[in-house]
Protein backbone atom coordinates (compact mmCIF):
# COMPACT_ATOMS: atom_id res chain seq x y z
CA UNK A 1 0.00 0.00 0.00
CA UNK A 2 1.28 3.20 -1.43
CA UNK A 3 2.00 5.73 2.22
CA UNK A 4 0.17 9.48 2.11
CA UNK A 5 2.75 11.80 1.50
CA UNK A 6 2.51 14.19 4.92
CA UNK A 7 1.78 17.56 3.43
CA UNK A 8 3.84 20.22 6.01
CA UNK A 9 1.84 22.26 9.02
CA UNK A 10 1.81 25.14 10.29
CA UNK A 11 0.45 25.10 14.32
CA UNK A 12 -1.77 28.08 14.78
CA UNK A 13 -3.88 28.63 18.16
CA UNK A 14 -4.04 24.51 19.08
CA UNK A 15 -5.11 23.81 15.05
CA UNK A 16 -2.55 23.00 12.35
CA UNK A 17 -2.87 24.77 8.58
CA UNK A 18 -0.91 23.00 5.64
CA UNK A 19 1.80 25.01 4.36
CA UNK A 20 2.75 26.42 1.06
CA UNK A 21 4.26 28.71 -1.03
CA UNK A 22 2.72 31.79 0.73
CA UNK A 23 3.33 30.49 4.05
CA UNK A 24 5.95 33.00 5.60
CA UNK A 25 4.85 33.29 9.96
CA UNK A 26 7.67 32.79 11.92
CA UNK A 27 7.95 31.06 15.68
CA UNK A 28 8.21 34.47 17.37
CA UNK A 29 4.62 35.75 15.74
CA UNK A 30 2.94 32.19 16.28
CA UNK A 31 3.86 32.70 19.61
CA UNK A 32 2.24 36.11 20.70
CA UNK A 33 -0.84 35.04 18.87
CA UNK A 34 -2.55 33.84 22.52
CA UNK A 35 -1.16 36.83 24.37
CA UNK A 36 -3.93 39.50 23.67
CA UNK A 37 -2.68 42.44 25.80
CA UNK A 38 -5.93 44.63 25.29
CA UNK A 39 -7.65 41.97 27.63
CA UNK A 40 -5.05 41.91 30.91
CA UNK A 41 -6.33 44.29 33.25
CA UNK A 42 -4.02 47.06 34.72
CA UNK A 43 -1.77 46.62 31.42
CA UNK A 44 -1.37 50.10 29.77
CA UNK A 45 -3.26 48.99 26.44
CA UNK A 46 -6.30 47.53 28.56
CA UNK A 47 -6.53 50.72 30.54
CA UNK A 48 -6.64 52.79 26.77
CA UNK A 49 -8.81 50.36 25.87
CA UNK A 50 -11.10 50.58 28.66
CA UNK A 51 -11.21 54.72 28.35
CA UNK A 52 -12.15 54.32 24.76
CA UNK A 53 -15.17 52.16 25.43
CA UNK A 54 -16.35 54.26 28.13
CA UNK A 55 -16.43 57.22 25.86
CA UNK A 56 -18.85 55.17 23.90
CA UNK A 57 -20.95 53.32 26.62
CA UNK A 58 -24.12 52.59 24.11
CA UNK A 59 -22.17 50.70 21.26
CA UNK A 60 -21.31 46.96 21.45
CA UNK A 61 -17.61 46.32 22.87
CA UNK A 62 -16.10 43.41 20.70
CA UNK A 63 -12.68 42.13 22.11
CA UNK A 64 -12.10 38.19 21.45
CA UNK A 65 -12.70 37.48 17.08
CA UNK A 66 -9.94 35.27 16.29
CA UNK A 67 -6.71 37.33 14.27
CA UNK A 68 -6.75 34.51 11.46
CA UNK A 69 -8.46 35.84 8.46
CA UNK A 70 -9.32 35.72 4.60
CA UNK A 71 -7.15 37.38 2.53
CA UNK A 72 -10.75 38.65 1.13
CA UNK A 73 -11.80 39.50 4.66
CA UNK A 74 -8.87 41.49 5.27
CA UNK A 75 -8.41 42.90 1.52
CA UNK A 76 -11.06 42.41 -0.98
CA UNK A 77 -14.40 43.02 0.93
CA UNK A 78 -12.64 46.27 2.01
CA UNK A 79 -12.29 47.53 -1.97
CA UNK A 80 -8.04 47.31 -1.54
CA UNK A 81 -6.76 47.44 -5.08
CA UNK A 82 -5.03 44.16 -6.47
CA UNK A 83 -1.77 45.33 -6.36
CA UNK A 84 -2.06 47.42 -2.89
CA UNK A 85 1.63 46.60 -0.63
CA UNK A 86 -0.31 45.14 1.75
CA UNK A 87 -1.15 42.17 0.13
CA UNK A 88 2.65 41.73 -0.48
CA UNK A 89 4.43 38.80 1.87
CA UNK A 90 7.03 41.82 2.72
CA UNK A 91 4.44 43.46 4.51
CA UNK A 92 1.85 40.99 5.74
CA UNK A 93 1.74 37.02 7.54
CA UNK A 94 0.49 34.52 5.54
CA UNK A 95 -0.72 30.94 7.07
CA UNK A 96 -1.25 29.65 3.79
CA UNK A 97 -2.82 31.53 0.36
CA UNK A 98 -6.24 30.98 2.10
CA UNK A 99 -5.65 32.53 5.57
CA UNK A 100 -3.58 35.31 7.11
CA UNK A 101 -3.12 37.28 10.01
CA UNK A 102 -5.73 40.35 10.45
CA UNK A 103 -3.15 43.51 9.11
CA UNK A 104 -5.93 45.53 10.85
CA UNK A 105 -9.37 45.43 12.59
CA UNK A 106 -11.09 46.40 9.61
CA UNK A 107 -10.67 43.23 8.14
CA UNK A 108 -13.77 42.11 10.44
CA UNK A 109 -16.09 44.81 9.38
CA UNK A 110 -18.41 43.34 6.82
CA UNK A 111 -18.85 39.88 9.10
CA UNK A 112 -19.68 42.27 12.52
CA UNK A 113 -22.34 44.91 10.49
CA UNK A 114 -23.43 41.11 8.50
CA UNK A 115 -24.94 39.93 12.40
CA UNK A 116 -26.68 43.69 13.12
CA UNK A 117 -24.32 45.34 14.81
CA UNK A 118 -24.97 48.98 14.05
CA UNK A 119 -22.63 50.75 16.24
CA UNK A 120 -19.61 48.95 18.12
CA UNK A 121 -16.43 48.87 19.05
CA UNK A 122 -13.72 46.26 17.90
CA UNK A 123 -10.23 45.84 19.86
CA UNK A 124 -8.11 43.64 18.85
CA UNK A 125 -4.11 42.52 17.95
CA UNK A 126 -2.74 43.57 14.44
CA UNK A 127 0.13 41.81 12.42
CA UNK A 128 2.50 43.26 9.92
CA UNK A 129 6.10 42.50 8.63
CA UNK A 130 7.73 45.31 10.37
CA UNK A 131 11.21 47.14 10.87
CA UNK A 132 12.83 46.71 14.48
CA UNK A 133 13.41 50.46 16.18
CA UNK A 134 11.68 51.80 19.72
CA UNK A 135 8.67 52.60 18.00
CA UNK A 136 7.86 49.97 15.22
CA UNK A 137 7.19 46.10 16.72
CA UNK A 138 5.08 43.56 14.39
CA UNK A 139 2.31 43.25 16.56
CA UNK A 140 0.38 45.92 17.99
CA UNK A 141 -2.82 46.75 18.76
CA UNK A 142 -5.98 48.71 17.36
CA UNK A 143 -9.68 49.66 18.31
CA UNK A 144 -12.07 49.93 15.18
CA UNK A 145 -14.97 52.23 16.28
CA UNK A 146 -18.09 52.32 13.71
CA UNK A 147 -21.52 53.74 13.18
CA UNK A 148 -24.13 52.95 10.89
CA UNK A 149 -27.93 54.68 10.39
CA UNK A 150 -30.39 54.69 7.84
CA UNK A 151 -30.20 56.51 4.62
CA UNK A 152 -33.36 58.26 5.13
CA UNK A 153 -34.77 61.05 6.73
CA UNK A 154 -35.46 59.39 10.43
CA UNK A 155 -31.33 58.30 10.30
CA UNK A 156 -30.46 62.55 9.36
CA UNK A 157 -32.70 63.24 11.84
CA UNK A 158 -31.29 61.06 14.42
CA UNK A 159 -27.54 62.42 13.30
CA UNK A 160 -28.66 65.93 13.48
CA UNK A 161 -29.85 65.85 16.95
CA UNK A 162 -26.52 63.67 18.39
CA UNK A 163 -24.59 66.41 16.39
CA UNK A 164 -26.25 69.18 17.81
CA UNK A 165 -25.59 68.01 21.43
CA UNK A 166 -21.97 67.06 20.93
CA UNK A 167 -21.17 70.90 19.44
CA UNK A 168 -22.47 71.88 23.10
CA UNK A 169 -19.89 69.82 24.31
CA UNK A 170 -17.44 71.14 22.64
CA UNK A 171 -18.28 74.59 23.02
CA UNK A 172 -18.11 74.46 26.28
CA UNK A 173 -14.40 72.53 26.86
CA UNK A 174 -11.16 73.62 26.19
CA UNK A 175 -10.52 72.77 22.91
CA UNK A 176 -9.25 74.28 19.73
CA UNK A 177 -9.89 72.43 16.45
CA UNK A 178 -8.63 73.23 12.84
CA UNK A 179 -11.10 71.65 10.84
CA UNK A 180 -11.22 71.30 7.09
CA UNK A 181 -14.43 70.90 4.76
CA UNK A 182 -17.15 67.63 5.33
CA UNK A 183 -16.20 67.36 1.26
CA UNK A 184 -13.89 68.59 -1.53
CA UNK A 185 -12.54 68.16 -5.35
CA UNK A 186 -9.98 65.97 -3.68
CA UNK A 187 -12.18 64.23 -0.84
CA UNK A 188 -15.64 63.86 -2.41
CA UNK A 189 -18.96 62.51 -1.67
CA UNK A 190 -19.07 58.73 -3.05
CA UNK A 191 -21.18 58.75 -6.47
CA UNK A 192 -24.48 57.17 -5.16
CA UNK A 193 -24.36 59.05 -1.79
CA UNK A 194 -26.39 62.22 -1.17
CA UNK A 195 -23.95 64.82 -0.88
CA UNK A 196 -26.51 66.60 2.47
CA UNK A 197 -26.32 63.41 4.32
CA UNK A 198 -22.56 62.45 3.50
CA UNK A 199 -21.84 65.75 5.31
CA UNK A 200 -23.92 65.15 7.88
CA UNK A 201 -22.24 61.92 8.55
CA UNK A 202 -18.70 63.29 8.48
CA UNK A 203 -20.12 66.27 11.14
CA UNK A 204 -20.77 63.14 12.96
CA UNK A 205 -17.93 61.52 12.64
CA UNK A 206 -16.02 64.24 13.51
CA UNK A 207 -17.84 65.52 16.48
CA UNK A 208 -17.77 62.07 18.01
CA UNK A 209 -13.72 61.75 17.50
CA UNK A 210 -13.01 65.22 18.97
CA UNK A 211 -14.42 64.55 21.60
CA UNK A 212 -13.08 60.88 22.24
CA UNK A 213 -9.64 62.79 21.73
CA UNK A 214 -10.85 65.70 24.06
CA UNK A 215 -11.71 62.58 26.60
CA UNK A 216 -8.37 60.92 26.19
CA UNK A 217 -6.17 64.19 25.96
CA UNK A 218 -7.51 67.22 27.40
CA UNK A 219 -5.60 68.63 30.13
CA UNK A 220 -3.15 65.81 30.14
CA UNK A 221 -0.86 67.51 27.17
CA UNK A 222 -0.18 70.74 27.83
CA UNK A 223 -0.96 71.55 31.03
CA UNK A 224 -3.15 74.95 31.11
CA UNK A 225 -3.52 75.14 27.42
CA UNK A 226 -6.37 74.16 25.31
CA UNK A 227 -6.03 70.78 23.35
CA UNK A 228 -4.98 71.40 19.72
CA UNK A 229 -6.46 69.33 17.30
CA UNK A 230 -6.24 69.19 13.50
CA UNK A 231 -7.88 67.57 10.64
CA UNK A 232 -6.17 66.42 6.96
CA UNK A 233 -7.74 64.85 4.37
CA UNK A 234 -6.44 61.50 3.54
CA UNK A 235 -6.67 58.20 1.45
CA UNK A 236 -7.85 55.15 2.78
CA UNK A 237 -9.44 51.96 0.53
CA UNK A 238 -13.05 51.40 2.24
CA UNK A 239 -13.75 55.38 3.28
CA UNK A 240 -14.48 58.33 0.88
CA UNK A 241 -14.52 60.81 2.26
CA UNK A 242 -11.33 60.30 4.49
CA UNK A 243 -9.35 61.78 7.26
CA UNK A 244 -6.71 61.59 9.45
CA UNK A 245 -6.23 63.44 13.13
CA UNK A 246 -3.53 64.98 14.44
CA UNK A 247 -2.73 66.34 18.26
CA UNK A 248 -0.42 69.11 18.85
CA UNK A 249 2.10 67.82 21.57
CA UNK A 250 5.29 69.02 22.99
CA UNK A 251 5.90 71.11 19.68
CA UNK A 252 4.66 68.96 17.20
CA UNK A 253 1.54 67.47 15.57
CA UNK A 254 1.24 63.27 16.40
CA UNK A 255 -1.33 61.56 14.06
CA UNK A 256 -3.32 59.71 16.37
CA UNK A 257 -5.93 58.14 14.02
CA UNK A 258 -7.10 57.65 10.35
CA UNK A 259 -11.23 57.46 9.46
CA UNK A 260 -13.73 58.27 7.06
CA UNK A 261 -17.28 58.01 5.76
CA UNK A 262 -17.57 53.69 4.90
CA UNK A 263 -17.70 52.78 1.29
CA UNK A 264 -20.74 51.97 -0.10
CA UNK A 265 -19.53 48.88 -1.21
CA UNK A 266 -18.46 47.83 2.27
CA UNK A 267 -22.17 47.85 2.85
CA UNK A 268 -23.58 46.29 0.25
CA UNK A 269 -21.14 43.36 1.16
CA UNK A 270 -22.31 43.62 4.30
CA UNK A 271 -25.59 43.01 3.03
CA UNK A 272 -26.53 46.70 4.75
CA UNK A 273 -27.17 48.03 1.71
CA UNK A 274 -29.93 51.18 3.01
CA UNK A 275 -27.26 52.38 5.52
CA UNK A 276 -24.65 55.05 5.68
CA UNK A 277 -21.74 55.90 8.62
CA UNK A 278 -18.62 56.37 9.69
CA UNK A 279 -15.64 54.54 10.58
CA UNK A 280 -11.99 55.11 12.75
CA UNK A 281 -9.17 52.97 13.52
CA UNK A 282 -6.78 54.16 16.50
CA UNK A 283 -3.47 52.50 17.28
CA UNK A 284 -3.56 51.82 20.97
CA UNK A 285 0.49 51.71 21.48
CA UNK A 286 1.12 55.25 19.65
CA UNK A 287 -1.67 56.79 21.78
CA UNK A 288 -0.46 54.71 24.97
CA UNK A 289 3.03 55.92 24.48
CA UNK A 290 1.87 59.69 24.62
CA UNK A 291 -0.27 59.00 27.88
CA UNK A 292 2.10 57.01 29.48
CA UNK A 293 5.47 58.28 28.80
CA UNK A 294 6.39 54.76 27.48
CA UNK A 295 9.78 55.26 25.54
CA UNK A 296 9.99 51.64 23.99
CA UNK A 297 7.61 49.70 22.41
CA UNK A 298 9.06 46.59 23.44
CA UNK A 299 7.93 47.54 27.12
CA UNK A 300 4.33 46.60 26.36
CA UNK A 301 5.47 42.75 26.27
CA UNK A 302 7.72 43.07 29.34
CA UNK A 303 6.65 40.59 32.38
CA UNK A 304 8.68 42.54 34.21
CA UNK A 305 7.31 43.60 37.51
CA UNK A 306 8.78 46.94 37.83
CA UNK A 307 7.32 47.73 34.06
CA UNK A 308 3.47 46.01 35.21
CA UNK A 309 3.00 47.18 39.02
CA UNK A 310 3.39 51.01 37.90
CA UNK A 311 -0.38 50.79 36.40
CA UNK A 312 -3.51 50.68 37.44
CA UNK A 313 -6.92 50.12 35.67
CA UNK A 314 -8.86 53.14 35.23
CA UNK A 315 -5.34 55.40 35.53
CA UNK A 316 -3.31 57.26 33.97
CA UNK A 317 -0.03 57.28 34.89
CA UNK A 318 3.58 58.52 34.10
CA UNK A 319 5.56 55.21 33.76
CA UNK A 320 8.94 55.46 35.27
CA UNK A 321 11.78 53.82 34.30
CA UNK A 322 13.64 51.93 36.39
CA UNK A 323 16.92 51.15 34.78
CA UNK A 324 18.97 51.77 31.04
CA UNK A 325 21.02 48.63 30.33
CA UNK A 326 24.16 49.25 27.90
CA UNK A 327 23.94 48.74 24.35
CA UNK A 328 25.84 45.86 22.52
CA UNK A 329 26.12 47.11 18.91
CA UNK A 330 27.39 44.45 16.35
CA UNK A 331 27.43 44.25 12.65
CA UNK A 332 26.63 41.71 9.85
CA UNK A 333 27.90 41.61 6.31
CA UNK A 334 26.72 39.29 3.55
CA UNK A 335 26.87 38.65 0.14
CA UNK A 336 22.99 37.97 -1.15
CA UNK A 337 22.60 35.22 -3.95
CA UNK A 338 22.36 36.04 -7.64
CA UNK A 339 18.42 34.91 -7.96
CA UNK A 340 17.73 35.90 -4.28
CA UNK A 341 14.87 38.66 -3.52
CA UNK A 342 15.73 39.54 0.18
CA UNK A 343 13.75 42.30 1.87
CA UNK A 344 14.23 44.51 5.07
CA UNK A 345 11.27 42.72 6.71
CA UNK A 346 12.67 39.25 5.61
CA UNK A 347 16.15 40.22 8.30
CA UNK A 348 14.42 41.84 11.16
CA UNK A 349 11.81 38.74 11.13
CA UNK A 350 14.96 36.62 11.31
CA UNK A 351 16.43 38.45 13.97
CA UNK A 352 13.31 38.65 15.89
CA UNK A 353 12.92 34.74 15.84
CA UNK A 354 16.25 34.07 17.47
CA UNK A 355 16.72 37.18 19.49
CA UNK A 356 13.45 38.31 20.02
CA UNK A 357 12.82 41.39 22.39
CA UNK A 358 16.76 41.34 23.56
CA UNK A 359 17.04 44.00 19.98
CA UNK A 360 16.45 47.14 20.47
CA UNK A 361 16.69 47.82 16.78
CA UNK A 362 18.07 47.25 13.42
CA UNK A 363 19.37 49.33 10.52
CA UNK A 364 20.93 48.58 7.63
CA UNK A 365 24.58 50.51 7.76
CA UNK A 366 26.00 49.91 3.75
CA UNK A 367 25.22 48.68 0.28
CA UNK A 368 27.18 47.95 -2.05
CA UNK A 369 26.77 46.41 -5.55
CA UNK A 370 30.46 44.85 -6.83
CA UNK A 371 30.94 46.20 -10.49
CA UNK A 372 32.71 43.76 -12.48
CA UNK A 373 30.16 40.42 -11.25
CA UNK A 374 26.98 42.64 -10.08
CA UNK A 375 26.76 40.69 -6.58
CA UNK A 376 25.04 42.53 -3.83
CA UNK A 377 26.50 42.88 -0.45
CA UNK A 378 24.78 44.40 2.31
CA UNK A 379 25.78 44.91 6.35
CA UNK A 380 23.02 45.43 9.08
CA UNK A 381 23.67 46.63 12.91
CA UNK A 382 21.74 45.03 15.30
CA UNK A 383 22.04 46.47 18.44
CA UNK A 384 21.28 44.08 21.18
CA UNK A 385 19.90 46.29 24.70
CA UNK A 386 17.29 44.05 27.54
CA UNK A 387 14.56 46.27 29.17
CA UNK A 388 15.09 43.94 31.79
CA UNK A 389 18.38 43.09 32.68
CA UNK A 390 21.92 43.44 31.07
CA UNK A 391 23.52 40.72 28.63
CA UNK A 392 27.49 39.47 28.72
CA UNK A 393 28.96 39.41 25.69
CA UNK A 394 28.65 35.44 25.55
CA UNK A 395 25.12 35.85 25.24
CA UNK A 396 25.21 38.33 22.31
CA UNK A 397 27.99 36.24 20.50
CA UNK A 398 25.97 33.46 20.80
CA UNK A 399 22.89 35.05 19.49
CA UNK A 400 24.56 36.41 16.99
CA UNK A 401 26.29 33.49 15.40
CA UNK A 402 22.72 32.02 15.48
CA UNK A 403 21.92 35.22 13.26
CA UNK A 404 24.64 34.39 11.08
CA UNK A 405 23.52 30.83 10.61
CA UNK A 406 20.26 31.11 10.10
CA UNK A 407 20.86 33.43 7.26
CA UNK A 408 23.22 31.39 5.59
CA UNK A 409 20.72 28.23 5.66
CA UNK A 410 17.51 30.21 5.18
CA UNK A 411 18.43 32.47 2.20
CA UNK A 412 21.63 31.01 0.98
CA UNK A 413 24.30 34.04 1.83
CA UNK A 414 27.75 34.29 2.40
CA UNK A 415 28.86 36.11 4.73
CA UNK A 416 31.67 38.44 4.30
Amino acid sequence: MQSLRRVPVVRILGRDYPTDCMTNISSAIRDKLPLRLHTRRNHPLAILRSLVESHFPSYSHLDSLSPLVTPEQNFDLLSFPIDHPGRSLTDSYYINKHFMLRTHTSAHEVDVFSRGETHWLLTADVYRRDEIDASHYPVFHQTEGARIVSADSHGMDQIEHDNAQLEQHLNRSNIIIQDIPHLSTTNPCQPHHDPNHTKLIAKNLKLSLNSLILGLFGGRLNAGEPLRVRWIEATFPWTTPSFEVEVFFRDKWLEILGCGVIHQSTLDNSNVPNKLGWAFGLGLERIAMILFSIPDIRLFWSQDPRFLSQFKQGEITTFKPYSKYPACFKDISFWLPGDATFHDNDFCDLVRDVAGDIVEDVKMTDAYTQPKTNRKSVCYRINYRSMDRSLSNEETNSLHAQVASRLQDGFGVEIR
